[in-house]
């Protein structure tokens, strides 16, 4: 595999101790629902991933398996998704984390996050090729029923409900409301996905900037002013840790554009 691109900012303030990453553990995975791991290996890997350290992340849930794949995949997604500058390799790594994660539903069909990551890893793979593309592939569907599935299994993943709010809103903008309801896309689900999302962690700036992305796509100009006002919410968040740094500057740089 080759180099991964380092995480482009401080991280002292995201370095966690043993006793700290316990402590923040319930406002670090307010997005993803993810349970305080029993295993100290799989503890560490999460600690290097909330650091920013994601190839190292990445190595260490491989190494530590079981629980440990949701940080390899977490950490292969989040790098594809911010930091890898080449397009191929950006979709070969969204492959290989579907791939994973197909593989742990297998193993662990109860665990939330294995369909989690696999419909992030194959929503942002669509996004890569065209939704319009990976709809005809039967992308859409799989997406859709793991994003689906990850809710039934923990109620509380605000991160599934703002992708399947991002299911609706992306399909419905590229294909339209008749050809979207066949894909089982629907404007008002989606909003509401995006809304329960905020509910559920609201100080989410991923949130904020997803729900403004699916306000325009599926409403249009007439809630642009709302949409800005998320982006400026997002941009002024306090990350907890590298990926919602992340979150924050990709909030600010749109602001700026």
């Amino acid at each position: 595999m080759a180099k991964w691109t380092a995480f482009p900012y401080p991280a002292d303030a995201y370095t966690y101790a043993a006793a700290a990453l316990k402590k923040q553990w319930p406002r670090l995975h307010a997005g993803d629902a993810e349970p305080w791991p029993r295993d100290e290996a799989v503890r560490s890997a999460w600690a290097l991933f909330h650091a920013g350290e994601f190839r190292k992340a990445f190595d260490a849930g491989l190494k530590a398996g079981g629980a440990g794949i949701t940080v390899a995949n977490k950490a292969q997604c989040i790098h594809a998704h911010y930091l890898e500058k080449s397009e191929g390799a950006k979709l070969r790594m969204f492959l290989e984390a579907a791939e994973r994660a197909e593989a742990q539903q297998q193993a662990e069909p109860g665990n939330a996050n294995a369909w989690y990551w696999q419909a992030y890893a194959l929503g942002r793979y669509s996004q890569g090729i065209s939704v319009v593309k990976a709809l005809a592939q039967g992308l859409g569907s799989k997406v859709k029923h793991a994003l689906e599935t990850t809710i039934r299994l923990a109620p509380k993943h605000a991160d599934a409900h703002i992708a399947l709010g991002s299911f609706h809103a992306e399909v419905i903008d590229k294909v339209g409301k008749l050809i979207g309801h066949t894909q089982g896309a629907d404007a008002v689900t989606g909003l509401r996905m995006y809304q329960q999302a905020l509910a559920l962690n609201p100080t989410s700036a991923i949130a904020r900037i997803e729900y403004a992305n699916g306000l325009v796509m599926l409403e249009g100009d007439r809630r642009m002013a709302e949409a800005e006002k998320l982006y400026e919410e997002a941009a002024a968040c306090t990350p907890m840790d590298a990926m919602e740094r992340l979150d924050v500057e990709l909030a600010r740089s749109e602001l700026e554009d």
